[in-house]
């Protein structure tokens, strides 16, 4: 099982129809299929089987790579576009990345990055260059002989100030791939539209799944809200994933109004979506599912599976059902919440445990610098082959899971994890800082934002604004604090600063539910 095999099918079945549309350009499935089996011949001959790195947005350079990187026998990495130079060069180096292809608006991000790295990759731009690599190389396609073979690596940075390697397997992408097109209910007249980074585990498997359905890729480099009302209007979307981030900024764009047609369905994930937003949502069109998972599970591991016998609850009760997390995917196995002993809690609603999932959507566990498994971690994450999520849920009678709280101190913030010690860290690098505590508050717009706690060294001086631009030089600017409070920090009688003090004054009685 390797999710590649489903362009081979695409462009047997539906060759002569559209697959990609970006910008101006339209490839059809043989077109894709013949680009794709290219880039892996070229890049096998400069690859020296170390895998191959993409920094772009979603484009179709960044589709092409999810089939031709792994035809050319080698293991990709997509690049979060978001991160600052040191983190590139960080993740360059510990996935050993033999070659770089990457979009020219990230020219200045690629020079710094590179400029750090001892041994840097090659350096294909996107473009000309990545065009005449293409057209310079044998079609070749490199046969999978081991379905649990590294796919792909994606880097996350959990709750610690080093991102972790994750590694995918093919048999895993495969699954994943087609529980999305069941539950999302892709076909051949599926219109998806790339308003979730494909740098994001692998897109959730959608460059795989949207292609063993037949359906239409419609690249899309930046969410921009009047691009993408646009873009479903002329292009027929029928679908489209994000953050809940992103469904507020089309449900409040100025050009938003009640499509005409079938819904637009639309599968969200990274905080539960408000039901003020669930209700926008569906008074313009569209079908809002909510998913959960980690980049540990290939993306969506849990889904709000939506029962047929809901629809006669009231709007309130219905948008509560909907922020659920909801139960496993069809290729997961049951989820189950577990006490600090790995026992179920009882399915009350009520009893919070750690929520635990297993399956062939789980990792093969954590890259280690030599290129194997970094047994240790992967076995902390896996103590007993049930991978801990770090969330804290409850398990409803009816067997939907409800998150709680996390037990991580990690910040959502508009789908993208912060992990606050990272910007401790980087916060404590400044000469005037003594100490600091990094938390999530309620933010209108992007769900719950990075705020900062800072002691000061005694006859130190700094500014709110110092503080800020100090971490954005470090760290991507959406791990910045986006305020700075100084004083005293609570703490323990063992001096351990107490976090939970500063959250309940931020939050009040608002849920944190993401």
């Amino acid at each position: 099982m390797t999710p590649v095999s489903f362009l081979d099918r695409a462009a047997a079945a539906h060759g002569d129809r559209t697959a990609v549309v970006d910008g101006d350009r339209r490839w059809t499935y043989t077109e894709l299929h013949e680009r794709c089996r290219r880039l892996a011949g070229g890049l096998a001959a400069i690859a020296d089987g170390r895998p191959v790195a993409v920094l772009a947005p979603n484009t179709h350079v960044l589709l092409e790579a999810n089939f031709g990187v792994p035809w050319a026998g080698v293991p990709l990495v997509a690049v979060n576009t978001r991160l600052s130079a040191g983190e590139v060069a960080y993740i360059l180096e510990h996935s050993r990345a033999s070659v770089l292809v990457h979009d020219p608006s990230f020219d200045d991000l690629v020079d710094d990055a590179l400029g750090r790295v001892d041994a840097p990759p090659r350096r294909i731009r996107a473009g000309e260059e990545y065009e005449a690599l293409l057209a310079g190389a044998t079609p070749s396609a490199v046969a999978v002989d081991d379905e649990r073979g590294l796919l792909s690596i994606n880097y996350t940075s959990g709750t610690t100030g080093r991102p972790k390697g994750v590694m995918y397997h093919h048999r895993g992408a495969y699954l994943q791939a087609l529980a999305m097109v069941g539950h999302t209910g892709l076909t051949p007249s599926a219109v998806h539209l790339w308003t979730l980074p494909m740098f994001h585990c692998n897109g959730w498997c959608f460059p795989w799944a949207v292609t063993a359905a037949g359906g239409t890729h419609v690249c899309l480099p930046k969410v921009d809200p009047p691009e993408v009302w646009r873009l479903i209007r002329e292009e027929g979307v029928t679908h489209l994933n994000g953050a809940p981030t992103v469904l507020s900024m089309l449900a409040y764009a100025q050009e938003a109004a009640p499509l005409d047609g079938p819904p637009v369905k639309i599968a969200t994930g990274g905080a539960p979506p408000s039901p003020a937003i669930l209700r926008r949502m569906s008074e313009l069109g569209f079908d809002v599912t909510h998913l959960y998972g980690l980049t540990e599970t290939f993306g969506p591991v849990m889904i709000c599976d939506w029962r047929p016998e809901w629809n006669a609850l009231d709007a309130a009760e219905q948008a509560r059902r909907k922020a659920r997390q909801g139960v496993g995917n069809m290729i997961s196995c049951a989820v189950r919440v577990v006490t600090e002993d790995g026992t179920d809690v009882p399915s009350d609603g009520e009893t919070v445990g750690e929520i635990a999932l297993r399956g062939n959507n789980v990792m093969l566990g954590y890259l280690a610098a030599d290129g194997g498994i970094d047994a240790e971690a992967t076995a902390e994450a896996v103590p007993d082959g049930w991978f801990r999520t770090g969330d804290l849920g409850v398990l409803h009678p009816d067997g939907y899971v409800e998150l709680r709280d996390r037990s991580k101190d990690v910040i959502i913030s508009g789908g993208e994890n912060i992990a606050s010690v990272e910007v401790e860290q980087a916060i404590a690098d400044h000469p005037a800082v003594l100490e600091a505590a990094v938390i999530a508050v309620p933010d209108e717009r992007w769900g719950e934002v990075a705020a900062a706690y800072v002691t000061l060294k005694e006859g130190a001086s700094a500014t709110e604004a110092e503080i800020i631009e100090h971490v954005r030089e470090r760290l991507a600017r959406f791990k910045a604090p986006k305020s700075v409070t100084f004083g005293e920090l609570p703490k323990t009688s063992t001096g351990k600063i107490q976090k939970f003090v500063l959250r309940d004054a931020a939050w009040g009685d608002a849920p944190r539910i993401s």
